[in-house]
């Protein structure tokens, strides 16, 4: 059930007979009853588009937003535009801008400017802007932001009485908290947050993002924890044909992990600094040193490349204090102060 049709709900429930006196909430449960989940999703998507109901728009948009399908989310934005119901323009209006910043139409300061002209007494707008705030200062890696964010939301999720939404706005929180506890160096605490999202979030995009996360933050444990969230991120990604990130999973997330657990036979890559870090594994400083000379020293993670080749206490330094510094990274600034330790003991 690929396409999308005005015949969709019908053939697929077909004792629904108007669609507007059924809830998305209904819909999801009678389709995934019926069908697997990727029809179900489909199904769910049909509705959405085709319901004419206030509520059924409204939440349609959140359902869209988070299961990636940003056509069918802009097409319902544009027809809630026009709703005569002034409640559905304002959600309308979030959502656009939730979906201008997440596809980055708009740079960050504007996007900030355009969420302080919101005004609404809604609770759950009001979480929705919080969100689309969070996702700009973590953007930003100014991540002290979050505790402020934190206080404001649980106050606001205690107005929220509508199921659905706040099992939404609770996976979207475990994201953020999973990302947030990882740079403080929580990474337990993370990754309970983590498994949270990951049982109840159904988007391969965001499944796949959580399980590269995962995967990475394993990188002072075990092997074998990290590199299988990593490859059932690449599985997810092979699945849904996302070239893209399937790329960037087997070409730098997995060699990253493997050179630095001293894993990589049989690991190649086209990305040149992980190219450097397999050679720093191997013990091959110069040749690291020489692959960086064609390389862009425009993250901490490049600069603790360099220190590593170099033998460099100096550099080393900077890139722990590019992470702490810039990124607010309190979790992979330990990569650049394991090196320095190793160093100071050799």
């Amino acid at each position: 059930m690929s396409e999308l049709t005005a015949d969709t709900l019908s053939n697929a429930i077909p004792n629904i007979a108007d669609v507007s006196q059924v809830t998305l909430e209904q819909i999801l449960l009678l389709s995934r009853h019926k069908y697997d989940e990727k029809t179900a999703q489909q199904v769910a998507r049909s509705y959405c588009l085709q319901s004419s109901s206030d509520d059924a728009r409204k939440k349609g948009m959140e359902f869209l937003y988070v299961n990636g399908y940003d056509n069918d989310l802009q097409q319902l934005i544009n027809r809630n535009k026009e709703s005569e119901n002034l409640s559905t323009q304002h959600w309308a209006a979030v959502y656009q801008l939730t979906l201008d910043q997440k596809q980055k139409r708009y740079p960050p300061n504007e996007i900030l400017r355009r969420t302080n002209r919101l005004q609404t007494d809604e609770p759950e707008l009001q979480s929705l802007i919080e969100f689309i705030k969070i996702i700009v200062h973590y953007r930003r890696n100014a991540y002290g932001e979050f505790g402020n964010f934190l206080e404001k939301q649980q106050k606001l999720f205690n107005k929220i009485n509508d199921p659905f939404l706040l099992s939404s706005f609770n996976i979207r929180l475990y994201q953020h908290l999973f990302v947030y506890y990882l740079f403080r160096n929580a990474a337990i605490v993370a990754r309970k947050y983590a498994f949270q999202a990951l049982n109840q979030m159904t988007n391969p995009g965001t499944q796949i993002n959580m399980h590269i996360h995962l995967g990475l933050s394993y990188v002072y444990d075990t092997y074998e924890q990290g590199i299988y969230h990593l490859y059932k991120a690449l599985e997810i990604a092979r699945a849904e044909k996302m070239d893209k990130q399937a790329k960037s999973i087997e070409q730098r997330s997995i060699p990253f992990l493997s050179a630095h657990f001293g894993r990589f036979d049989d690991i190649t890559t086209t990305d040149k600094s992980e190219q450097a870090h397999i050679e720093l594994a191997k013990g091959n400083y110069a040749k690291a040193e020489t692959i960086l000379k064609d390389v862009d020293i425009d993250s901490p993670f490049k600069l603790y490349y360099l220190g590593m080749a170099k033998r460099s206490k100096g550099i080393l330094l900077q890139s722990y204090n590019s992470f702490v510094e810039k990124r607010n990274d309190y979790f992979f600034s330990r990569l650049p102060l394991n090196a320095l330790y190793k160093l100071d003991m050799a």
